[in-house]
């Protein structure tokens, strides 16, 4: 038998739960969350790890699967929206594994109203309006000075009985997440304003005069890419970096990925290369998948880098960053990441005579070889890895465009993305979709298959990209 572990989620945001949180999800054997959980959040547990959705189940249910899953040995996580403490079945959870012997743990998280009062700037407690904060729930309101009410829309008649009518009220919904929904009143006006919005639960109730400062104080949702629903389109396991830098400026992303990297079909040619690696005068390296594929061909023959006398060339900044993760110099690299520049680079270099290593995709532009060719230099273009589109991309384009909601954003970062998306997606499947492209290259791709690209990263990078997204959501008044 092991522990059961209480781990409260947080408010909403996958990047608030705690870093103990994180670890112990990052090493679970079982994972019981709630219909709220973030699935960034599951995503952290280990592939085999079991996970149940718990969140529709009887108390007694969820005791024994917990009891069960400890008692054969896994290291079990119950994961909790807020924290298990607060509003939570976390202590009547425990209560049960007390009682039959198991191991527990408690794991405080944010708690809901603290990511409401966080993400909205609406203090809970101020030194110059309230030292006073009252949790309750349904109709336990009474006249505290400040009322957070999960959950509390069914209860608003409740909660503002015996109150002045003109005390500052709020409602929020999907607190902490990109669809964040908050409307800002009075215990006279607020009923009214839900209703016209439309706002659904499960949503928040905060009532006090805090809520006034709101208008000062609130932050996240004036983010520039706030509530902006972004499709990614790079591969899997390779969208984190531009994942992170598009959420921490506010915006939803959706992963899509088009592109998939697959081995090579037949690695003679790359081996071969391998085993003369001395006599190459130049490596050049167009991503860092053919860094990545190289080294690892490289790794299961009998060379090393000992025998690497060559130069290395990298076209841009992460394929520089991927060689010198393997603590190699970087000889020579364009100012743009493109081709046209990695080849105006070489302009100072001779090249008549020279031997030089391409190790690249299947697939790809033959304008660097044929140029170095022409200036003389014997190149040898050896296929490192494939791409391919991914088997359950129409489904995820049929699941992410045809619904009634679309996307605000798609972003391409390669010419083989936007080929793949557009073997698996109707052009017309785009319609009120605004497309952002890495670069020219990937751009005229794009225009080719009927795409309209309506921004262009000024630099060809994953923080050029972002940037573009950044300026056109300031042009449109955001």
């Amino acid at each position: 038998m092991t522990k059961v572990y209480l781990v409260g989620a947080g408010p909403g945001d996958p990047d608030l739960i705690t870093v103990k949180g994180r670890r112990l999800l990052e090493s679970a054997d079982a994972v019981l969350f709630d219909h709220l959980a973030p699935a960034a959040l599951l995503a952290l547990a280990p592939a085999q790890a079991e996970r149940i959705h718990v969140g529709k189940h009887p108390h007694h249910e969820i005791c024994a699967l917990l009891i069960d899953r400890a008692r054969r040995g896994c290291n079990v996580v119950r994961l909790m929206d807020g924290d298990p403490f607060l509003f939570g079945p976390g202590a009547e959870e425990a209560e049960a594994l007390a009682e039959a012997g198991v191991p527990f743990e408690f794991v405080p998280g944010v708690t809901v109203p603290q990511g409401v009062a966080a993400y909205t700037g609406v203090p809970l407690t101020h030194g110059e309006h309230t030292s006073v904060v009252t949790f309750v729930t349904g109709s336990a309101a009474g006249a505290a000075e400040t009322l957070v009410i999960p959950s509390g829309l069914a209860a608003f008649a409740e909660i503002a009985r015996g109150r002045d009518p003109n005390t500052p009220a709020m409602a929020v919904r999907c607190a902490t997440r990109p669809g964040q929904e908050t409307l800002t009143g009075t215990l006279a006006t607020l009923p009214e304003l839900i209703e016209r919005n439309g706002m659904q639960p499960p949503a928040t109730i905060i009532v006090g005069e805090v809520v006034r400062l709101r208008e000062r104080l609130s932050w996240y949702e004036r983010l520039p890419l706030f509530g902006q629903r972004i499709v990614v389109t790079r591969a899997s396991g390779q969208a984190g970096a531009l994942r992170a830098r598009l959420e921490a400026l506010g915006a939803g992303v959706i992963e899509m990925p088009t592109i998939e990297i697959q081995p090579t079909a037949d690695y003679g040619p790359l081996d071969r290369a391998i085993a003369q690696l001395a006599s190459y005068d130049w490596l050049i390296f167009t991503s860092a998948n053919g860094v990545r594929a190289f080294v690892e061909r490289m790794d299961r023959s009998a060379a090393d880098f000992r025998a690497l006398h060559a130069c290395i060339c990298a076209i841009g900044p992460a394929t520089r960053a991927a060689v010198e993760a393997l603590h190699l110099k970087v000889d020579l690299m364009g100012t743009e990441y493109v081709a046209e520049s990695l080849l105006k680079a070489f302009e100072g270099h001779p090249l008549e005579g020279t031997r030089i290593l391409l190790p690249r995709a299947a697939v790809a532009r033959d304008l660097i070889p044929a140029e170095l060719a022409r200036r003389g230099a014997q190149v040898d273009v050896v296929e490192a890895y494939r791409t391919v589109v991914p088997q359950d991309a129409a489904a995820r384009a049929r699941k992410i465009f045809g619904g009634s909601r679309k996307p605000d954003w798609i972003a391409f970062t390669s010419s083989s993305t936007v080929r793949n998306f557009a073997s698996v997606v109707a052009p017309d499947a785009l319609a009120g979709v605004r497309v952002a492209s890495i670069g020219p290259v990937t751009t005229r791709t794009a225009r080719e298959l009927g795409i309209e690209v309506a921004v262009e990263a000024r630099e060809f990078t994953v923080d050029g990209l972002v940037e573009a997204l950044h300026l056109a959501q300031n042009r449109d008044g955001r």
